[in-house]
């Protein structure tokens, strides 16, 4: 059963020139896995991470450093969660998280679906 979607858009020339302007951005928004990427990519992740907190109705114990966007061997993103955030998921019951993230016309965009855990 869905629990919850969440989309975000992102400007990506607004992100850029936001990572620019704020060095440390990087650092706080971003796992070290991510801190490398390409800001088009920096962008769809910021966006992931933004969609998941709507999906999941607010912000209430999620850590931007809990919240890592991978990849399979395909490119098909997808979340990786720790600490508290992971916890938080899981106490609201949710079992699955999917996500699908694009960029278009100078933005990135993001969907989530939340799925609770079958009973």
């Amino acid at each position: 059963m869905i629990s919850g979607i969440g989309v975000d858009l992102v400007d990506m020339v607004r992100f850029e020139h936001s990572l620019r302007r704020t060095p440390a951005l990087r650092e706080r928004l971003f796992c070290p896995g991510e801190r490398g990427l390409a800001p088009r990519s920096l962008a769809g992740r910021f966006a992931a991470k933004e969609a998941l907190i709507k999906a999941l109705g607010g912000s209430d114990g999620l850590r931007w450093q809990e919240v890592e966007v991978v990849t399979d061997a395909e490119g098909a993103p997808s979340f990786s969660l720790s600490g508290g955030t992971a916890e938080r998921v899981r106490g609201l019951g949710i079992g699955t998280v999917h996500l699908s993230i694009t960029h278009d016309a100078g933005r990135a965009m993001a969907f989530v679906v939340a799925e609770r855990m079958e009973s």
